[in-house]
């Protein structure tokens, strides 16, 4: 299924699954995806999601410190941030506060 994909619609599926309330990396998708080192790779597909015809949430994925690196994406400042605390996501500075408790690694939980 996922293997016979296209990149960036393997980051679209891993992406797909991260559940309500929690956050994963760029990294940690193109590890799992047997692509460590395309962090930027992850990014530019998130960025393209737009065009994909479903919805992907992107808003959940941030940087390896927590950042929201990918906020200017999102069609106004706050935008990323106001959908992470509709999920009870708490960000402060741009930044997820309790990232460690509620971080999700593709390669820990889809394996």
């Amino acid at each position: 299924m996922i293997e016979n994909k296209g990149f960036f619609e393997k980051v679209y599926y891993v992406t797909s699954l991260i559940p309500p309330g929690r956050v994963s990396t760029y990294g940690a998708i193109a590890r799992y995806l047997g692509a460590a080192g395309s962090a930027r790779m992850v990014g530019w597909a998130l960025n393209n999601c737009h065009d994909s015809g479903e919805f992907i949430p992107a808003h959940r994925v941030v940087n390896r410190n927590g950042i929201l690196t990918g906020k200017h994406h999102f069609g106004t400042a706050n935008a990323m941030k106001q959908l992470l605390e509709n999920e009870n996501v708490e960000v402060e500075d741009d930044k997820v506060l309790n990232f460690a408790q509620i971080y999700w690694d593709p390669c820990r939980e889809l394996k």
